[in-house]
């Protein structure tokens, strides 16, 4: 009987519901379970608005066109880096055309510090003949319409259509966003598909697209893969990831 008791006791403290934090105000589970919870979200999303109010995408770009081809070239590529490249290469390359009927030898030599440059080529060149065999020439406004084009998945479509555009088709997720919102606890998927679902479910529509930028700032300045500055985090009293540094 009385390991019976035990034994009921353990599973009512399990499903207890958490404490609210005295500092935030938040109900912060000590098991890491109810990231997603409303209150919380609004919470992160006013803290993320506080820290980073005027963040945008990091490309240097002045058209669709230049965001498509600089987002392309970011593939497992820092934003640093693809701007570098770009600095001269929409130079050498002013138009759709230019791209579309360039020397691939030629234009492989131009990215190749963005790396996987003959693949990128071929599809830089392949999604340029598209849009003018197509589209008129025109980078399309639609999440269909743009996925048909060569050397692009919903990330890419998500920052030309979100960034380009201001049109909110999902959320972008980049290496920074994936990590950062698990960290979070706003999603448990490992799959940039399902952890997109998993913020489309949760985030304002209005917010999808300043989210990713805040986060990946959030990413790149305070929340770092190998070692948060948690102590400078705005984020840090809401946050309950195990790997914290203080």
């Amino acid at each position: 009987m009385k390991n019976a008791k035990r034994k009921a006791a353990k599973a009512a403290r399990k499903t207890r519901q958490p404490a609210e934090n005295r500092k935030t105000g938040l109900r912060v589970p000590a098991n890491a379970t109810g990231g997603t919870a409303p209150r919380r979200v609004r919470a992160i999303l006013q803290k993320l608005d506080e820290a980073y109010p005027n963040a945008v995408c990091e490309l240097t770009h002045e058209s669709p066109l230049q965001l498509l081809i600089s987002t392309i070239l970011s593939a497992q590529c820092t934003d640093v880096r693809v701007n570098q490249v770009a600095k001269t290469l929409y130079k050498k390359y002013p138009t759709l055309e230019a791209f579309a009927y360039a020397t691939p030898s030629e234009l492989e030599a131009d990215i190749r510090p963005t790396g996987f440059f003959r693949n990128k080529t071929k599809s830089i060149m392949a999604a340029s003949k598209m849009l003018l065999d197509n589209f008129g020439g025109k980078v399309p406004r639609t999440m269909e319409e743009i996925l048909t084009l060569p050397g692009v998945a919903r990330k890419t479509a998500n920052v030309v259509l979100g960034t380009a555009y201001g049109i909110a088709s999902g959320v972008v997720v980049d290496t920074h966003v994936q990590r950062v919102s698990q960290r979070l606890d706003l999603t448990r998927n490992e799959e940039p598909k399902k952890i997109e679902q998993d913020l489309i479910a949760i985030l304002p529509k209005e917010k999808w697209i300043q989210f990713s930028h805040q986060i990946i700032w959030h990413g790149r300045r305070a929340c770092i893969a190998r070692k948060p500055r948690c102590v400078e985090c705005n984020l840090e009293r809401i946050c309950y990831s195990t790997d914290k540094t203080i």
